[in-house]
């Protein structure tokens, strides 16, 4: 096997690239890390400088195996928060940036990130993929590889590997083959039931009407309008106006739109005006909340459109997981299930490494001990639990 790494998705095409990857999970098909490149989201100006990895079998030029990688020269929008560790190599006067990143850009969901065709030795490819990044990291003075919202087995793997674990939690919601959503409320118990029935029933009070859209049958003037949303939203909380940009959103519209759905309120007070959307993502078992905006703030309308209007899609279509994206302990109480999520950590140097292993061990065990208190917060009746 042979290791490269290139600095832009271009270079190895479309078609090479998702015949690896795949199309299903959509974070790492081919059109979307495009989109984020060619729209200057992943680029060296952003902080999100590509550098892919590539295996190749020997004396071919197939790829076998693809890693989508980042240097990155700071750690927005990565969900995985290191700052501390930064903080810390800044006080010793020590270079925390660049650093590695195998992770999907701006997305905190759970998913491959190391992709592998078909029939090719795994163990030898994580092997080997493993030496070649510390390699690298160690050749570009480096001070980290991080990889982020892999799967359990797979994070498993980097820490037999070298790469330590440090796990997360996030809220999703599982269908236990519901039929409807009263179906899935008869799981709470009575009270919970009346305060979420009280939250739907004050969307309908203020005239507000929700539609559901899939990506085909969104049209030009629908994304400008919800892009403005995302963009105003983003202004109020953060200050900037997201890390995407319009032309990524018409790009994913042309390409992926068979991965999109999109949640829509309409003021009916206002001309059955667009006031907010909630875009998601979905593959072949899960839906996945990913960007909200609104025009003006509406009780419980937040709620409605990026929760419980994605339970209702899952049922209907028989998805199994809705994973409505990072943080957010409200989620509990309307029946979002703490999760743990992982991620793997290398560090070049020596006493930061010591120092951040012992981090993690007891770090991981606070999360662990939240997740089981989490737990006890759920509304479910105790037989559902």
């Amino acid at each position: 096997m042979q290791v490269k790494f290139v600095d832009s998705i271009e270079r190895i095409g479309r078609e090479r690239w998702n015949q690896v990857a795949g199309t299903n999970y959509p974070f790492t098909r081919y059109e979307f890390l495009h989109a984020l490149e060619v729209s200057g989201a992943t680029d060296r100006e952003s902080g999100w400088q590509p550098h892919h990895l590539v295996v190749y079998e020997s004396n071919s030029d197939q790829p076998i195996a693809l890693m989508p990688l980042y240097l990155k020269y700071h750690s927005y929008g990565e969900y995985v928060f290191d700052w501390s560790w930064a903080d810390a190599y800044a006080q010793h006067n020590v270079e925390y940036y660049p650093k590695f990143v195998n992770a999907i850009p701006f997305t905190p969901a759970t998913g491959p990130r190391l992709c592998i065709k078909a029939g090719t030795d795994e163990d030898n490819v994580y092997s080997t993929v493993a030496t070649s990044l510390i390699q690298q990291a160690e050749s570009l003075n480096v001070s980290s590889i991080h990889i982020l919202f892999p799967t359990p087995a797979v994070s498993d793997r980097w820490q037999e590997l070298g790469l330590n674990k440090r796990r997360g939690a996030q809220y999703h919601w599982y269908n236990h083959n519901f039929t409807n959503f009263d179906d899935f409320l008869s799981t709470f118990s009575s009270r919970k039931r009346k305060n979420l029935n009280k939250e739907r029933k004050r969307v309908e009070e203020q005239s507000l009407r929700l539609e559901v859209l899939q990506g085909p049958d969104i049209s030009p003037e629908i994304w400008q309008r919800f892009y403005y949303f995302y963009q105003l939203t983003y202004a109020k909380r953060s200050g900037h106006g997201g890390y995407l940009g319009q032309n990524f959103f018409e790009l994913i519209a042309t390409t992926m739109a068979e991965h999109l759905v999109l949640v829509l309120a309409y003021d009916q007070n206002r001309g059955d005006e667009v006031i907010a959307g909630a875009l998601n993502f979905k593959d072949d078992e899960t839906l996945y909340g990913r960007y909200w905006g609104c025009m003006v703030e509406y009780e419980f309308l937040h709620f409605e459109a990026c929760y419980y209007q994605g339970i209702e899609y899952c049922i209907a279509n028989k998805l199994r997981r809705f994973d409505p994206g990072a943080q957010g302990e409200h989620k509990i109480q309307r029946g979002f299930t703490p999760t743990e999520t992982w991620s793997n950590h290398w560090i070049a140097h020596p006493e930061f490494s010591a120092a951040i292993n012992d981090f993690l061990l007891r770090d991981n065990a606070s999360v662990d001990a939240y997740i089981e208190q989490a737990q006890t917060l759920l509304p479910f009746k105790k037989s559902d639990q």
